[in-house]
């Protein structure tokens, strides 16, 4: 199983960082193929609305020149894609935001003068997010978009995992974290096997 990773966090160890590198770990532990790709490292601009990708059903098709589509290709190309980010103002980070809305149109064919086909469809796709607030108020927002994006485009939604940030009263990681992150995982190798099955 090939996951891919979407890694939305401006900072190469914060809370969202910290997540990733024990969810890494296990899947690698796993024998996984995991990439993750650092959004705010890449040179990515807001989709323009423009359409030309829609006449391109067999790629990606954007006429913008920028690190899309490597990003793109690598989607494409992953069994699993896992969007982590932190939640700002009830949302992801801009450069996840950005890929997203490039990703929709690339990926699914639905937008020209004949309906296309969605080119990722199957493809499983689960969230990893970290927050201020408690998940249920702070990230129920962005899992819900996320659930309509994989429902339009034809993905499975596979779960998140969100852990909040109680601030300066204590430190971030710790070992109900780190085990709430592990059986995350976990649960998400359980699907591959389920699907061999």
């Amino acid at each position: 199983m090939k996951y891919c990773i979407l890694m939305g966090s401006p900072r190469k160890n914060g809370n969202t960082a910290s997540l990733l590198s024990i969810f890494v770990n296990s899947l690698e532990q796993a024998g996984s193929d995991v990439s993750c790709i650092w959004l705010y490292d890449k040179n990515i601009k807001p989709c323009i609305g423009c359409k030309n990708c829609q006449n391109n059903w067999d790629g990606f098709g954007c006429v913008l020149e920028d690190d899309m589509q490597d990003i793109f290709d690598q989607v494409y190309e992953c069994d699993f894609l896992i969007l982590a980010t932190p939640i700002y103002s009830w949302y992801c980070t801009p450069p996840m935001k950005s890929s997203l809305d490039r990703l929709v149109y690339g990926m699914n064919k639905y937008y020209g003068e004949k309906k296309g086909p969605s080119l990722w469809e199957g493809k499983k796709c689960a969230i990893i997010t970290t927050c201020g607030y408690r998940p249920e108020k702070g990230a129920d927002v962005f899992e819900e978009g996320i659930i309509r994006y994989c429902k339009h485009s034809s993905l499975i939604y596979s779960g998140m995992l969100s852990a909040r940030d109680e601030g300066d009263k204590s430190s971030f990681m710790n070992r109900q974290i780190a085990e709430k992150t592990e059986k995350f995982a976990e649960s998400l190798l359980n699907m591959r096997l389920d699907a061999n099955n």
